[in-house]
């Protein structure tokens, strides 16, 4: 009960910060603007992280490891993420179409070595590997033969294993290589934002919780009598929403891993309507 207790105030914890992240992302036009609200919101969310571990202990190596490998990366590589469109946008040159883009490519190269310098790791992680999961994310076994950062003592160690740092690391340039990618296409092309239009609808929730309900929309035959293919509805979504939801088969994956709740964003529905509904609220 209470490692169920943790890891539900874990899930709620980690939803606030997706939708704050999007909320925050809809408001502002300006990149580095919302790069340094996101930033302090989540540097709260980590600090709230760092008390809810102090004060638990795990009941099992699974849970812990459930805990580095899963939860702590997604705040940390967020952060990370941030933190380095931030850097990208006040370094790149004030300059024309070309330069712009080889300071971009440059930066594409970087990520690119760094995954070859983590090779190994990151072939473990895309394959996702489990046998080295009690050495790689639980806290205070290190194996010091293994190629360990020479930082890692000045670390936490009650925060910290030997590799969740290196998991978040590698999520938050997967996420800057899109969003390095994007930039070099929209180079020369004018943004067009309707931000005054009347009766325009924008999600404020995470993409993964818009992903979980409209699969169970699909799998319930909601859309055409359950006569259309779920990359159909997900693409009219898009469009309607105006909104990326990037590899979507992916994410349902995600969701049917999850360990203890695989249907976070439907119980909190039904709880908000029960709620609503007692209350008598519109």
């Amino acid at each position: 009960m209470v490692t169920k207790t943790f890891f539900r105030n874990l899930s709620v914890l980690r939803q606030d910060v997706e939708q704050q992240i999007v909320i925050v992302t809809n408001q502002y036009d300006d990149i580095m603007t919302s790069s340094e609200i996101i930033l302090l919101i989540l540097d709260e969310s980590i600090r709230k992280l760092k008390k809810l571990v102090k004060n638990f202990t795990f009941e099992s190596v699974a849970d812990e490891v459930y805990f580095f490998k899963d939860h702590k990366p997604y705040f940390i590589s967020r952060y990370i993420y941030y933190s380095k469109v931030l850097n990208t946008e006040t370094s790149k040159p004030v300059a024309g179409d070309k330069a712009l883009r080889k300071f971009y490519q440059a930066e594409l190269l970087k990520l690119r070595r760094y995954y070859s310098d983590q090779a190994d790791f990151y072939n473990y992680c895309r394959r996702k590997a489990t046998y080295l999961d009690h050495k790689y994310f639980t806290r205070k076994s290190y194996d010091l033969k293994m190629k360990l950062s020479s930082s890692i003592y000045n670390l936490d160690e009650d925060f910290t294993t030997s590799h969740d740092h290196k998991i978040a690391v590698i999520q938050a340039n997967e996420l800057l290589e899109d969003y390095l990618i994007k930039s070099i296409r929209n180079i020369g092309q004018e943004t067009v934002v309707n931000s005054g239009e009347v009766g325009k609808l924008i999600w404020t929730s995470s993409k993964v919780s818009l992903i979980e309900l409209m699969y169970a929309l699909h799998r319930t035959g909601c859309f055409n009598g359950g006569n259309v293919d779920f990359s159909e509805v997900v693409r009219f979504t898009e469009r309607s929403l105006e909104i990326d939801l990037g590899n979507f088969y992916k994410t349902i994956g995600e969701i049917k891993s999850r360990k203890y709740t695989k249907t976070k964003f439907l119980e909190l529905l039904k709880e908000s309507l029960e709620k609503a509904l007692t209350e008598g609220e519109d």
